[in-house]
């Protein structure tokens, strides 16, 4: 991995936008060292390879609460275009049209970096699936052991993740 990144600084610039996992056009471009401007372009070139479940535009509105919502991200509200969000597959694909040696080094990361959250969710799904199974058979057996239960239950919840998010239904952020 050249440039000091690493799996971790990757997995910060993937952010929750309608449901999905994403990163947004200026953090790929920065990852995959091009310009912003270039790796949009790259992508209106090559639109047939980008369908809608590979990338999106966001609304303007969800522009607005992801840059009041993420520091890192407030230059967003000065840009006249909504940016370009790309998932796990859309990320993947520009490295494949940019070509350049950076690109599919990084896309490498990327897609580990996916991975690896789908990963700790699928663990955390399993852990919450047992719980309600230990929940059930614990209140059926002894009211005593569930208020046990619901405290293990509130230690397995996944950390709140530092970056921030649009929410898919109501498009708030979290």
């Amino acid at each position: 991995m050249s440039m000091g990144t690493s799996v971790g600084s990757i997995e910060e610039k993937i952010r929750d936008v309608r449901g999905q996992r994403v990163v947004l056009d200026s953090d790929l471009a920065r990852l995959y060292g091009v310009e912003t401007r270039a790796l949009n372009q790259a992508v209106r070139r090559n639109a047939d390879r980008f369908p809608s479940d590979f990338v999106y535009r966001l609304t303007p509105g969800e522009r607005e609460k992801i840059a009041a919502a993420c520091d890192d991200l407030a230059a967003l509200r000065f840009s006249s275009n909504p940016p370009y969000a790309f998932t796990e597959h859309g990320a993947l694909m520009a490295a494949v049209v940019l070509h350049s040696p950076q690109a599919i080094e990084m896309s490498v990361f990327a897609a580990r970096a996916f991975v690896r959250l789908r990963s700790i969710y699928a663990s955390h799904t399993e852990l919450a699936r047992r719980l309600d199974e230990i929940d059930v058979r614990a209140s059926r057996q002894d009211a005593n052991l569930r208020p046990i239960v619901q405290a293990i239950r509130q230690l397995a919840l996944p950390p709140i993740p530092r970056r921030c998010s649009v929410g898919s239904a109501s498009a708030d952020v979290r």
